[in-house]
C-alpha cells in the first residue's frame, strides 16, 4: 500500500472488483485492490469457464482472474494482499483498517461477494470442481448425457434442476420437504421435464472415487439410506453475503445483501456495491464485470 489515501480502495479481488479497478485506473484514478486470499474469489474455485465472451474454448477460472488482476495493474491498479478488519464508511474520507494498517479512500466499491451455501456432509469440500458444483449455468455443460443430483427446493434449485433436464441425461431433485418451496411459475415445466424428485430426503454423503460416483440420500421418513449413482451433485440451497463489516452502516436487504441499483450506488455517498454482494436477479462473472464498469462510471462523477 503505497498511499494512506487512494481515490478508489476496492474491497474484494473478484470479476466485479477488478474490472472497476481497470475502469478507474484507466481514468488516472489512485486505486488499491484489497483481497484476502488470491484474486478472482468464487470465479478462481472454477476450474472451467465456459460462459464469459472472448475465451472460445473456455479458461480455467484461476487463470482468468489473474489476467482480470494483471489488466488492471497494467494501468496502476495495485493490489495488497490484506484482510479488511473494520471500516467506517460513513467517514469523508472512509476509513479502513487492515491486517497491515489503515488507509482511506475518497471513494469504496464493495466487491466481497457471496459464498454458496454448503450441504456440510463428507466428500462436499474435497469434491468441489470433482463433480460437485453450486452454479448450474457455469458448469451444466460439462455434464452434458451425464447423471446429475440437485439438492434444495427452492427458485434457484427448481431453476438449475430445469436447465440441467435439457442438458444431462438424467436429473435428480432431493428435497427434504414433499413439497417445493419455488414459485408456481416453475410447477407446470416441471410436470415435462423428466426429472425424478427424491421427497423427504437429504443428501448424506457423496460417494466418490477421484470423482463424484454418487450419493447416499436419507429418507427422512424412514430413516433408510440408499445409494443413487451420479456423475455430479450440484448443491442449490442458497448462497451467503460477506456484508458483516458493513452491516449498520449500508442499507441491506432481507437476505443480507447491499442494496445498490443498477448505478451500483449503496444508500451511502461515495460507496459502491459490485457483483455478487449486491442485491440482483442474476450473479455471473460476465455480470460481475458489468457491475464494475457502471461503479466507476458514477465514480468518475463523484470525484469530479
Amino acid at each position: 500500500m503505497k498511499k494512506e489515501i487512494y481515490d478508489v480502495v476496492v474491497i474484494g479481488g473478484g470479476p466485479g472488483g477488478y474490472a472497476a479497478a481497470l475502469y478507474c485506473a484507466r481514468s488516472s484514478f489512485s486505486v488499491l485492490v484489497l483481497e484476502k486470499l488470491s484474486p478472482g474469489g468464487q470465479m478462481a474455485t472454477t476450474g472451467q469457464v465456459d460462459n464469459y465472451p472472448g475465451f472460445d474454448e473456455g479458461i480455467d477460472g484461476f487463470e482468468l482472474a489473474e489476467k482480470m488482476q494483471r489488466g488492471a495493474e497494467r494501468f496502476g491498479a495495485e493490489t495488497a494482499y490484506s484482510e479488511v478488519v473494520s471500516l467506517d464508511l460513513k467517514a469523508q474520507p472512509k476509513k479502513i483498517v487492515t491486517t497491515d494498517g489503515e488507509i482511506s479512500a475518497q471513494t469504496v466499491i464493495l466487491a466481497t461477494g457471496a459464498s454458496p451455501r454448503e450441504l456440510g456432509v463428507p466428500g462436499e469440500s474435497q469434491l468441489r470442481g470433482r463433480g460437485v458444483a453450486y452454479c448450474a449455468t457455469c458448469d451444466g455443460m460439462m455434464y452434458k448425457d451425464k447423471t446429475v443430483i440437485v439438492s434444495g427446493g427452492g427458485n434457484s434449485a427448481v431453476a438449475d434442476a430445469l436447465y440441467l433436464s435439457k442438458i444431462c441425461k438424467k436429473v435428480y431433485l432431493v428435497h427434504r420437504r414433499d413439497t417445493l418451496r419455488a414459485s408456481k411459475v416453475y410447477l407446470k415445466a416441471l410436470e415435462e421435464s423428466g426429472i425424478e424428485f427424491l421427497w423427504n430426503s437429504k443428501i448424506k454423503e457423496i460417494l466418490h472415487d477421484k470423482r463424484v460416483t454418487g450419493a447416499a440420500i436419507e429418507d427422512l421418513t424412514t430413516g433408510t439410506v440408499r445409494e443413487v449413482s451420479c456423475d455430479g451433485v450440484f448443491v442449490a440451497i442458497g448462497r451467503v453475503p460477506d456484508t458483516e463489516l458493513f452491516k449498520g452502516q449500508i442499507e441491506l436487504d432481507s437476505a443480507g445483501y447491499v442494496i445498490a441499483d443498477e448505478t451500483t450506488k449503496t444508500s451511502l455517498p461515495g460507496v459502491y456495491a459490485v457483483g455478487d454482494v449486491r442485491a440482483k436477479p442474476l450473479r455471473q462473472i460476465v455480470t460481475a464485470a458489468a457491475d464494475g464498469a457502471v461503479a466507476s462510471h458514477f465514480i468518475e462523477e463523484f470525484l469530479a
